[in-house]
């Protein structure tokens, strides 16, 4: 694919989604970090569900070390592997406090160093929190990017370098979730949406449904 193919496609997938963004509903860049911790092998909306409960009652690193262990997965017990991510994100606030006065920090490399918190969930948080221009290649947009022939790559890491490399300074702040919401709920897993997608002229994927 040439970079005008990969221009047009991302122009039009910013005409039909002019606001991309998390679904995860969050207030600070800690709820945010809670809420993708919580997200691994877990539905956006399921966390949802989860911390509507829970910041109310917990939503700083102190809160949630007060409630104990037991009493966070009672918040939590819906998602799943809620008991390693308990125990993960009890060791995260610690490490906050000690660390970083209970803020957030804004490198990779310290997010990377908290319990639970990989290079996705750290690109996530630099992007969505701060305005970084990072990519968090999930699921979907490993999908996404090797389907359409955008940045195809064996692995995450490769999609993501693809990705850093042939999207646009004017796409790099909002490609992580324009290309999440295009494969959520148009390039879906099973069977892609082609005949409603904006970009179906343009994707390289052979198998199309149409």
């Amino acid at each position: 694919m040439n970079q005008q193919k990969r221009h047009a496609i991302l122009d039009r997938l910013t005409a039909a989604i002019p606001e991309p963004k998390t679904e995860l509903c969050y207030g600070t860049p800690f709820e945010l970090l809670i809420a993708v911790v919580l997200s691994a092998q877990a539905t956006d909306k399921g966390v949802n569900k989860a911390t509507a409960r829970l910041f109310p009652a917990a939503n700083t690193p102190k809160a949630i070390l007060a409630l104990g262990l037991e009493g966070l997965k009672e918040y939590i017990k819906t998602i799943n592997l809620y008991n390693s991510k308990a125990a993960h994100i009890m060791t995260l606030c610690r490490q906050l406090l000690d660390r970083h006065g209970g803020e957030v920090p804004k490198t990779r490399e310290e997010l990377e160093a908290l319990a639970g918190v990989g290079r996705k969930t750290a690109n996530v948080i630099l992007n969505t929190a701060f305005g970084m221009h990072t990519i968090a290649v999930d699921t979907h947009i490993f999908r996404v990017a090797n389907r359409t022939g955008l940045a195809p790559g064996k692995t995450v890491r490769e999609v993501e370098r693809n990705l850093e490399k042939w999207v646009p300074v004017r796409h790099k702040r909002d490609v992580h979730h324009l290309l999440i919401l295009h494969g959520r709920y148009t390039c879906v897993a099973r069977k892609p949406r082609c005949p409603s997608c904006v970009i179906e002229d343009l994707c390289e994927y052979p198998d199309k449904t149409i």
